[in-house]
């Protein structure tokens, strides 16, 4: 089979499409036939070597993937049936014609969906959806300041606060993207790069200050987010664009408010770990009953993917080039050849 593959960490120019091995899948496990991947920040750090997949996981790219059920592993419980439409949160390995999935990873696409839209889908909305859900456990009502307005995340935590009955307001660095944030159900937006969204998030709470932050920046944004965030607020960590390092006293602004801070990783939920396997097992059933029945069409309020856009597999590395540009508002999918 074919596959995204780089034989040495560095830069863009370093990835190439290759034939490599197709999986077998093993005990409960499911052989993906891939008609659509997507990209993710998780992918840019591998290539760079900065972040290595999990023990037992493959090293080929891609953290999702929709496409049909081409095969079936031993113990499979009968949920999946060849030719089933599916797409799924994987641990690696996406950006390839086949991949094996543990079976409870699976999620079926939703009728008049493509799979384009549907690769647009599994990591952005776990991972807001875990945030939101699991870690932050989001109230009706709360306000939710959501960085990164713009990412594939931001757009799928827009609308998952909205569901949820809270209020979504976000940070975006160009007005092109705060009109997609508002277009997605933001209440509010702020360029960071020349508004001081603390004040601002302050402002529109009328001085009570965020329930949840939804921070994917880090470091730098340490300050004002303690600036902003309410007397209990939870703060969630789970990206670190700007770096881990934090200078001041962090601790006692942390207390003052009773707040609290939470971190979050999704891909480190890996199958040898039996734990975070069954966690991520768990999150996906919740996601499925819970949030999948509302991308399908005539369901209200409507969730839908939204894809920046689309790029052969053989143009992976311009795919690469564009996200580290920054330039895309939602997921940059790659569509893999039959």
């Amino acid at each position: 089979m074919f596959a995204a593959y780089l034989d040495c960490p560095g830069g863009p120019e370093n990835l190439y499409m290759k034939e490599v091995m197709k999986p077998s899948p093993g005990e409960g496990e499911v052989l993906l036939k891939v008609s659509a991947s997507a990209l993710n920040r998780a992918d840019l750090l591998q290539r760079r070597g900065k972040y290595p997949p999990p023990e037992g996981a493959s090293d080929i790219l891609g953290l999702e993937a929709a496409g049909s059920v081409a095969g079936l592993g031993p113990g499979c419980r009968g949920r999946w049936k060849v030719g089933d439409a599916v797409m799924a949160l994987l641990s690696g390995g996406g950006q390839a014609q086949y991949v094996t999935v543990p079976e409870g990873h699976l999620m079926p696409i939703p009728k008049d969906m493509t799979f384009i839209q549907a690769a647009a889908i599994p990591e952005a909305w776990l991972t807001a959806f875990q945030l939101l859900h699991f870690v932050g456990k989001v109230q009706e009502g709360e306000t939710v300041l959501i960085h990164a307005g713009g990412s594939g995340v931001g757009m799928a935590a827009i609308q998952l606060v909205r569901l949820a009955k809270a209020i979504p307001i976000v940070t975006a660095g160009t007005q092109e993207k705060l009109k997609a944030t508002a277009n997605a159900g933001a209440a509010a937006g702020f360029n960071y790069k020349n508004e001081d969204f603390s004040e601002k998030a302050l402002e529109f709470t009328q001085g009570s200050g965020v329930d949840i932050i939804l921070d994917c920046v880090g470091g730098s944004y340490w300050e004002k987010n303690l600036n902003c965030l309410s007397t209990d607020g939870r703060w969630i960590i789970y990206g670190l664009l700007s770096g881990g390092e934090v200078h001041g006293d962090l601790l006692a602004r942390l207390l003052s408010k009773r707040a609290s801070i939470h971190t979050s990783l999704l891909r480190s939920r890996d199958k040898e770990a039996s734990n975070g396997y069954q966690q991520s097992e768990r999150l996906v059933r919740a996601f499925t009953e819970e949030a999948l029945p509302y991308f399908a069409g005539g369901a209200s309020p409507r969730l839908q993917p939204l894809v920046d856009s689309v790029y052969p597999l053989h143009k992976i590395a311009e795919a690469h080039r564009v996200m580290e540009e920054n330039k895309n508002i939602g997921k940059i999918v790659i569509e893999v050849p039959v």
